[in-house]
């Protein structure tokens, strides 16, 4: 007799695996949660620790909208599961300065109005850290090819390669992280 995965031998519903336990350093705290398996890093920021800066978009890893930095570097957060970010260092749009001190990024989003919505933002503004610390965003055509990943329903692309191409020029490549605590 073949068993559908949902069902035990007896016939009724499997127990689905027992949460484990994840401790995440997010934004330079480290949180420690009871979590399933399959739980995505997107669905532990918002739906677990409430940093509801990082975006669930497509949900697909297709818009970018989730993007967050892992170790530096920008990945969808969609697309990976949190149990595989234990000892790594997470930063959200929420670890990127404050109302009172904004990241350079932060600033020049504000400054070249790059952004309508404001939905993407998040996520954009997280994918061009990601692009400055891999030292590869030099040029404008190098900017629209690293950040093509990352949609806005909205078009304000210029006013996004704009702000990306102010702080590439500024050769703000290392900024320090200014971490809320």
């Amino acid at each position: 007799m073949i068993q559908h995965p949902t069902t035990s031998s007896a016939g009724g519903l499997a127990a689905p695996p027992p949460a484990g336990t994840v401790r995440l350093t997010i934004n330079g705290q480290l949180h420690t949660l009871e979590i399933a398996p399959w739980t995505t890093l997107l669905d532990a920021l918002r739906e677990y620790l409430h940093l509801t800066g990082t975006k669930k978009g497509c949900d697909h890893g297709q818009c970018g909208a989730c993007t967050v930095l892992v170790e530096g570097k920008r990945i969808n957060s969609c697309l990976t599961l949190a149990v595989m970010h234990e000892g790594e260092e997470i930063t959200t749009i929420e670890g990127l300065g404050t109302q009172e001190n904004l990241h350079p990024l932060q600033q020049a989003f504000v400054d070249h109005d790059a952004f309508q919505c404001g939905y993407c933002t998040p996520g954009q503004i997280c994918s061009a850290q990601g692009l400055i610390n891999e030292g590869k965003a030099h040029t404008e055509a190098e900017i629209r090819e690293l950040m093509s990943g990352n949609l806005c329903r909205c078009g304000a692309y210029v006013g996004i390669l704009n702000a990306v191409k102010e702080v590439v020029d500024k050769g703000i490549k290392n900024y320090e992280l200014k971490i809320k605590n």
